[in-house]
């Protein structure tokens, strides 16, 4: 492997990037050295402005363009000291689409669809608390707090910690599915074959198949749990604030997107037509 995209592994784990954010960006450095056949320190300006030309031209996503460009710009800007190489990249816009949002019904009808005890309490966790996939693979005994009535999420995205609710509901669900499965320790969801966490895709599956079972048209993924537990808390009255600080949101900004889902808050929403008087 190319020394520089050696350099690259080990300063993205430094700056504690998620691993499949890693793994994308080690993938983009590869493929453009192998696309020129030298190593990318060798590159001229004017050929990554062909691979990015290149890139632009496969037509994909915003998104998936976004992640190719920030690989180049995480190498030659951090690993490799050239800013200037890639200072002419400019990010595509993306289009920011409505998350989407699983009612009550929809959610109880998912976790009844879950059969593996295992699967279903992790449901539950990221339900329950609006933990994302991997706060709540990671979560260890020590985590419940129930005294608090806190769930402390030690690596949350970014490697920052907060503490996220722990309801008596969800609390008692965890006590039980403890009693029940003793699962090996010291992590709260692991197999007794590997003593480890089951992996994301696996949890993904079981997600998925129990929506399909629960008759849910709503594509079922890890993250819309999470989406649905902000969105119901707001459509409750709860500030966007406390929202955003139980999410682990970096910018108030990022939860008042779900403030665009809430039909129960559009509904109550008074007009200002309605202050005028009944009769003219």
């Amino acid at each position: 492997m190319d020394t520089s995209i050696k350099q690259m592994a080990q300063d993205l784990a430094l700056a504690n990037y998620v691993k499949s954010t890693q793994e994308q960006y080690l993938a983009t450095a590869k493929h453009l050295a192998e696309r020129f056949r030298r190593p990318v320190e060798r590159l001229s300006r004017e050929e990554l402005r062909t691979y990015v030309e290149e890139l632009t031209a496969r037509g994909r996503s915003a998104s998936w363009l976004k992640t190719h460009l920030a690989a180049l710009v995480f190498l030659y800007e951090k690993t490799l000291g050239l800013p200037e190489h890639v200072s002419f990249i400019t990010f595509p816009k993306q289009h920011s689409p409505l998350p989407t949002v699983l009612s009550l019904d929809e959610v109880q009808a998912v976790i009844r669809g879950i059969r593996h005890p295992c699967y279903q309490a992790i449901a539950m966790v990221m339900y329950g608390a609006g933990l994302r996939i991997t706060e709540a693979l990671a979560l260890e005994v020590r985590d419940i707090d129930g005294a608090r009535g806190v769930i402390r999420v030690r690596h949350g995205k970014g490697n920052k910690a907060r503490e996220a609710k722990l309801s008596p509901t969800l609390y008692q669900w965890l006590r039980d599915y403890w009693v029940r499965e003793r699962p090996p320790q010291p992590y709260l969801f692991a197999t007794r074959k590997t003593g480890k966490p089951p992996v994301e895709d696996t949890v993904r599956r079981a997600l998925a198949d129990a929506g399909k079972q629960g008759f849910v048209r709503k594509p079922v993924k890890p993250h819309v749990l999470r989406h649905s537990f902000a969105t119901h808390l707001l459509e409750q009255g709860t500030d966007v604030r406390v929202v955003s600080a139980l999410l682990g949101h970096a910018s108030i900004s990022t939860t008042a997107r779900y403030a665009r889902v809430t039909e129960k808050l559009v509904r109550e929403t008074p007009s200002p037509i309605d202050l005028l008087p009944k009769r003219w």
